[in-house]
């Protein structure tokens, strides 16, 4: 991605500083065959939307499906702010479902999938950097077992670092 594109969103929105963040990670193009999500665009994968012509993808089209399978799903605008981040890089990496299947048991609330008030109420009381710090150790754990981590081990690595550096500076 290019810094040069612009913002994504008015100033202030917090999903502009987090999606930003993920097209980093996720990137242009690629279609690895190693990779079970097949071609992508953008982060954005022809398994999950096989509907859709990746290769006419835009980065704005790339936007709007984070913003709606995402952001929208696990409640961005209501996290703490370091926290929306950290939140929605998982969900993009892992799924929405064990996202918030992970905030859960991170807060000691009922395991259930959805992100409703008690456990809204669980994340806004708990401390935020050790949650983040936790949930980026579940994260290193996955990958660790997972077994394409031979041919993907050291960009998940890599990812997981950026986003402590970025946990760091969101919390000073």
């Amino acid at each position: 991605m290019s810094r040069s594109e612009g913002p994504v969103s008015p100033a202030g929105d917090r999903f502009v500083r987090a999606i930003d963040r993920v097209l980093i990670h996720e990137g242009g193009d690629a279609n690895d065959p190693r990779d079970a999500g097949g071609r992508t665009r953008w982060g954005i994968s022809q398994k999950t939307y096989p509907t859709l012509d990746i290769g006419k993808l835009t980065r704005a089209d790339a936007i709007a499906l984070y913003r709606r399978d995402f952001w929208a799903p696990i409640q961005g605008d209501a996290l703490p702010s370091a926290l929306a981040f950290q939140a929605l890089d998982a969900a993009v990496n892992h799924g929405v479902g064990r996202t918030v299947r992970w905030l859960q048991r991170l807060t000691g609330v009922k395991i259930d999938g959805r992100l409703g008030p008690v456990t809204l109420a669980a994340i806004r009381a708990a401390d935020e950097a050790r949650l983040i710090e936790r949930l980026l150790a579940l994260r290193l754990e996955l990958y660790a077992e997972h077994e394409r981590f031979a041919a993907f081990g050291r960009g998940w690595t890599r990812r997981i670092a950026a986003n402590l550096r970025y946990a760091a500076r969101d919390l000073a």
